[in-house]
């Protein structure tokens, strides 16, 4: 049971990261030139004092584990409970990537890569029907719950003090569902996959906490119900939250480390209007995560 990182995202945040680096051979050698202040108003290497942008890079690495996960496909179809049925109830590595342009001191963009594709194994305890298809009681189950998503978030930020952010605006995700149900021998199989937009609030806060530490805190969330809110032609519920808490050390003067405690959920529930399928998905998930950011 494990949790699959594409190769493809790695290697492009990796790309992305060298192309930044790549200007820092062409600043003067004098260090009074260069300098970019988030948290303290430290000299970093990265972006010059007189650049109206400054760069960031972010990147975690931890635990995540579900608190609850149930699915439904089709209206007859079983209510499944990964956590009691399908073997989600251990911990699965965690992995997340940002970056972020500041510009003008109070115009934040973000870009997040969010990996999220849990493989496990499990005999079926009951008969499960999954749309048109029936797995036996005591059958061996593959299953894949993958959701991996991309978010741009616009923020911006209030507070004019290099060392403190209060910011609030909008994020824009596409989430890239692909949800697997599949008999061990591969006779049985339910394909679900389906790529999709959601519209989301954002706030993000950040304070220090003496010379060199600091606590800062991300919310990202949108809830709608209704055909006429949600856009759709039939009734449909969805909704995320993702929070986060953290704490952080300035190591240099351009790496920060940090402790992430996030709690990620959502799901929605209804019927498609283009394939015309009744899905219900709702999970709740906490992650423990250490990090840096590159400045």
């Amino acid at each position: 049971m494990k949790l699959k990182v594409s190769n493809i995202n790695i290697l492009l945040f990796f790309v992305f990261i060298f192309s930044l680096l790549l200007p820092v051979k062409s600043f003067p050698a004098e260090t009074e030139n260069v300098q970019i202040s988030f948290s303290t108003g430290k000299k970093y290497l990265l972006n010059r004092d007189d650049s109206w942008y400054k760069f960031k890079i972010g990147y975690e690495k931890g635990f995540l584990g579900f608190i609850s996960h149930t699915i439904q496909f089709g209206t007859n179809g079983t209510n499944f409970n990964y956590i009691q049925e399908g073997g989600q109830n251990v911990l699965f590595p965690f992995t997340r990537m940002t970056a972020d342009l500041k510009m003008n001191e109070r115009h934040n963009l973000t870009f997040l890569i969010q990996p999220f594709e849990i493989y496990t194994s499990a005999l079926a305890k009951r008969p499960i029907v999954v749309e048109d298809v029936t797995f036996p009681e005591g059958e061996p189950i593959n299953l894949k719950y993958g959701f991996t998503f991309y978010r741009l978030s616009y923020l911006y930020d209030f507070q004019k003090e290099s060392n403190k952010e209060f910011a609030l605006g909008l994020s824009f995700q596409i989430r890239n569902a692909s949800i697997v149900f599949a008999s061990a021998d591969g006779e049985l199989i339910s394909i679900n996959n389906n790529i999709g937009p959601v519209p989301i609030l954002k706030f993000r806060w950040q304070k220090s906490l003496g010379e060199s530490a600091w606590i800062g805190s991300e919310i990202d969330g949108f809830y709608a119900s209704g055909r006429y809110i949600t856009g759709s032609e039939n009734d449909f519920e969805g909704a995320i939250i993702d929070a986060s808490l953290r704490f952080g050390f300035e190591l240099t003067d351009y790496l920060n480390s940090f402790l992430n405690l996030r709690y990620l959920g959502g799901g929605a529930s209804g019927t498609d209007e283009d394939e015309n399928k009744y899905t219900d998905n709702w999970l709740k998930t906490f992650s423990v995560s250490l990090g840096f950011y590159l400045q």
